[in-house]
């Protein structure tokens, strides 16, 4: 249960950054989802998994009758947490007693029983259909359960003082000293100092560096796969990935935006600071078809403003990339067109075979950019934010 004054802080931020007021989710809902009141959060998390899994709607006869014909594509089809929420059973009972008759009826009874409950809670209709107080109550479940996350983590309105950034533009140089990039070489200054030294080669003491100054203001745009491979878990995790980022960097007073793609873009949001937004946005979202990155590079380059200020597109996928005739050549081309518009480019790839690590390398190394490769998808809101406040 989250402490009072961290819920009154993010209401506050909420109201001032954009609102989070829901037109069917009334507030006594959302205080027993506040409160963590087990049987309202589990219809939230129930609206939540069944768009995960790329559903709009909920057919009860069907499900049953998916789970008595082939329990294996039904898990695969429905997914283990959306499963466990309408039947009340681990999916490890079922599958063990899904052939026995009398546990099929009492499993189909718990079935009918809980989307009765949602088409009286008004979630879903007669027809199964998902109602926008289901997408409402989804969002609330989603924006709670990261905030929960985020607090015992310390990654809760993180505070760092905005100075030198490598995502700036190349100022003053100064002496090269450990831990500098050697990205940031200023080689013609660095050849001058050997020459006046009366050096035939460069020297350590000779090499010079770029100093980066930050930009005034900072503007970010969140690239999220919604391909067909994010199906289910991924999505979850890469959606509250995104709130997290939308939530601290609005707190910082930053501003953030969104791109969602698949073979195409699907939702587009322009940096500002309507957390309300990107929230219900992203809780809408669905994994289908394939990934295009070269399209949503070069649709994040129209949202960013012209100003002097700093540009970052964080991407966030798990496969790279699947459309176009040579599809490395022409992503590799989209990012150094955005990194000519100023766009810095970082990149969070899951679970990314042999090639697209390959290829995520040479993304950011053109995007002047850093690359997480994610092994545990719980971590993927830490890594998204580690990369956010590199830009401070």
């Amino acid at each position: 249960m989250f402490p009072d004054f961290e819920v009154k802080e993010f209401s506050k931020v909420s109201e001032n950054r954009g609102t989070l007021k829901f037109q069917d989710v009334e507030d006594k809902l959302m205080h027993s989802v506040i409160e963590h009141d087990e049987k309202e959060v589990d219809k939230g998390k129930m609206m939540a998994a069944a768009i995960n899994q790329g559903f709009s709607s909920f057919h009860p006869d069907l499900m049953m009758e998916h789970l008595a014909k082939d329990y294996s594509m039904a898990r695969q089809v429905y997914g283990e947490g959306l499963l466990r929420l309408v039947s009340g059973y681990d999916p490890s009972t079922i599958q063990r007693n899904i052939r026995i008759p009398e546990f099929q009826r009492e499993l189909q009874d718990n079935i009918k029983k809980n989307f009765d409950d949602l088409v009286k809670d008004k979630l879903v209709d007669r027809a199964g259909n998902l109602q926008n107080k289901a997408y409402e109550l989804a969002s609330l479940i989603m924006y709670t359960e990261e905030l929960d996350h985020m607090i015992p983590k310390g990654m809760l309105g993180k505070k760092v003082h905005k100075k030198k950034s490598h995502y700036g533009d190349k100022e003053e140089t100064r002496i090269f000293k450990k831990g500098d990039r050697y990205r940031d070489l200023a080689l013609k200054k660095s050849i001058r100092s050997a020459i006046k030294r009366g050096h035939s080669s460069l020297h350590d003491s000779d090499l010079q560096v770029f100093e980066r100054q930050s930009k005034g203001g900072i503007y970010v745009v969140y690239g999220m796969d919604a391909s067909g491979s994010m199906k289910g878990k991924k999505i979850e995790m890469a959606k509250k990935a995104g709130i997290a980022l939308a939530f601290n960097a609005i707190q910082q007073k930053d501003n953030v935006g969104l791109l969602v793609f698949r073979s195409d873009v699907k939702d587009e949001i322009y940096p500002g600071q309507d957390f309300g937004r990107i929230l219900k946005t992203i809780t809408k979202v669905t994994a289908t078809q394939e990934t295009n990155l070269v399209k949503m590079i070069r649709r994040s380059m129209q949202l960013f403003p012209k100003d002097h200020v700093t540009k970052h597109l964080l991407i966030l996928s798990d496969a790279l990339p699947t459309i176009g005739k040579d599809p490395e050549k022409e992503t590799l081309q989209a990012v150094s067109e955005a990194r000519a518009n100023g766009i810095t480019i970082s990149l969070v790839g899951i679970n990314l075979d042999k090639s697209g690590k390959a290829l995520a390398e040479k993304i950011v190394q053109h995007g002047d950019g850093r690359l997480f490769m994610v092994r545990n998808i719980e971590n993927m809101d830490t890594m998204v934010l580690e990369d956010y406040y590199s830009l401070l």
